[in-house]
């Protein structure tokens, strides 16, 4: 399974280093939807490149997308393709008898409150100790699937490619389209 990842990116950076493609920034975490780190670091992914991107765009709805905007802490974005074994196991949170099984409602997937949706996580992390993530719709367009891998997935992926973002990315544009953010010259 192909999946996506849009980080900043320290280019010398060791794959699972900070800043690395492969990097589970558990430290760094706590406020995302499936924050666990007392019990695992996660990344969050995407089967659609698009959806990331979007991610990483949201805060600048209402303003011109500008070079600037492509970086975080002094470090371009870049998008990561990544491949997940296909014998690695996700629990698809978009499966009715899922959700049924682990008590849970639609509407409280993708909600943003964070302390329900981090104790899910850890509950569906616990009740499925042989799934690498969860997979989930995107809160911003119900057709992407996005997948919180935890890091126990680490030795299941691989890196296809690391590409800096510019302006000028087919990406990049498609995510401004649909936020409805002009493009800088």
């Amino acid at each position: 399974m192909i999946l996506y990842r849009c980080f900043p990116w320290k280019a010398a950076a060791e794959p699972e280093d900070a800043g690395g493609p492969l990097w589970f920034p558990r430290r760094l975490q706590g406020g995302g939807r499936h924050d666990v780190p007392g019990r695992y670091g996660c990344l969050y992914v995407s089967e659609e490149p698009v959806s990331v991107v979007v991610e990483q765009l949201a805060p600048f709805v209402g303003t011109a997308l500008e070079a600037p905007d492509l970086l975080r802490s002094g470090l371009p974005l870049a998008l990561a393709e990544l491949e997940l074994a296909e014998e690695a196991s996700l629990v698809d949170l978009d499966q009715p008898f899922v959700l049924a099984a682990a008590r849970l409602r639609p509407s409280l997937i993708a909600t943003r409150e964070r302390e329900r949706s981090q104790a899910d996580a850890a509950a569906l992390h616990e009740l499925y100790p042989e799934a690498v993530g969860l997979r989930w719709w995107s809160t911003f367009e119900p057709g992407w699937a996005n997948v919180t891998l935890f890091d126990r997935a680490r030795k299941r992926l691989d890196i296809v490619e690391v590409a800096k973002l510019s302006l000028h990315d087919d990406v990049v544009g498609e995510a401004a389209r649909f936020l409805g953010l002009r493009v800088a010259a």
